[in-house]
């Protein structure tokens, strides 16, 4: 019964999905991009950093020495931030990219954080995303989500955005919405409300990033090279040179500033949440989450707040947050055809080792 009844929300699932969701090239053409050294400065591994001639491409690279890694070079109360991200390409089991805003060189033990996290895989595996969201340092409460893409990430660049709002959080991928974090008050100090900064990272995850750490980094098989473009630094920063020291002026400024972008003809025209962007949003779910923390009853028996509950779609879910019917493809080796998708009934996977994500030290 409990299978019969799963093969129809499957197939009741994929008839809600026929229509493709909008993938445009990047969805935010309007929003104005920046040059590296407009905003940025090196992190870590500056050997391994190339900027192109006119400075609006960075490359980063992990070899067995160093990954490599930069920072936005001012802090910010909320906005927008975006890149056009390419990502390594072949055997990249243990790498980690991270495209992430935190504020955890500051605050230390209560640090906010906002995260897309890129998994490498082994060859012909596909990369994983996984986002984020921590406030005050809850990272015993991490709300993490993780995904296949809807493209091969190492073909061709595609955008990746965050707007961080006071009432909102929204991920997106292309232009589409692909998670969205409400405000509420039973969420409390878990909100990121202090002032961050950008950072873009390449790394060594090897002993969490592939399968739970099965899969280590080959560094004969390296060095790993992410590009970035089209830079997006789209806020109100933080006139401090330490955030800590964050002003009742710089709130009033920054709100005013928040209120502005929300305002703004580029705001309603590509970040805006609408009904037709929640339905893309929920049919990219649908597709591509392998694991949701609102699902995940083991850890969490109540889901949190923001979580938007919906009990038939639950039940797709095992108990640890995994999916039944989403499973990551095997890109078949040249010459061979593909293995067909397995069927709503298969086999359960065993619950993952989830652990914090920040690990770039």
């Amino acid at each position: 019964m409990a299978a019969a009844v799963l093969a129809v929300l499957w197939a009741c699932m994929m008839m809600m999905s026929l229509a493709p969701a909008s993938l445009a090239a990047s969805g935010f053409e309007e929003v104005p991009t920046i040059a590296f050294d407009e905003g940025f400065s090196p992190l870590f591994g500056e050997d391994n950093m190339v900027k192109s001639a006119d400075g609006r491409t960075v490359s980063i690279t992990l070899n067995r020495y160093t990954g490599s890694g930069f920072i936005s070079s001012d802090y910010y109360h909320h906005g927008f931030f975006s890149a056009s991200i390419k990502l390594p390409k072949d055997h990249t089991a243990g790498v980690v990219v991270a495209f992430y805003l935190s504020n955890g060189d500051v605050f230390e033990k209560t640090h906010d954080e906002l995260d897309f996290e890129f998994l490498g895989n082994r060859y012909r595996h596909e990369w994983k995303m996984q986002t984020n969201v921590y406030g005050n340092g809850s990272t015993d409460r991490g709300r993490e989500e993780r995904y296949l893409m809807p493209f091969d990430p190492t073909a061709d660049a595609h955008r990746f955005s965050i707007l961080w709002h006071s009432r909102l959080i929204v991920f997106y991928v292309d232009g589409v919405p692909i998670r969205e974090v409400p405000r509420t008050a039973a969420m409390g100090a878990d909100y990121p409300s202090k002032p961050m900064a950008l950072y873009v990272t390449i790394w060594d995850g090897s002993t969490w990033a592939t399968d739970n750490g099965k899969y280590k980094v080959n560094y004969k098989r390296g060095p790993f090279t992410a590009v970035f473009s089209d830079l997006v630094l789209r806020g109100c920063t933080a006139r401090s040179d330490i955030p800590l020291a964050t002003t009742a002026d710089d709130q009033d400024r920054c709100a005013a500033a928040e209120e502005d972008l929300m305002e703004s003809d580029e705001y309603s025209s590509t970040m805006a949440m609408t009904a037709r962007k929640r339905m893309a949003m929920r049919r990219f779910r649908q597709r591509q989450m392998l694991y949701t923390v609102c699902y995940d009853t083991n850890r969490y028996p109540e889901p949190f707040p923001e979580c938007d509950v919906n009990m038939a779609e639950r039940q797709m879910y095992w108990q640890w947050g995994e999916s039944k019917v989403v499973r990551p493809r095997v890109r078949p080796r040249p010459g061979r055809r593909s293995k067909r998708r397995p069927s709503p009934e298969a086999t359960a996977i065993p619950p993952p080792v989830l652990v914090s994500l920040q690990q770039a030290d």
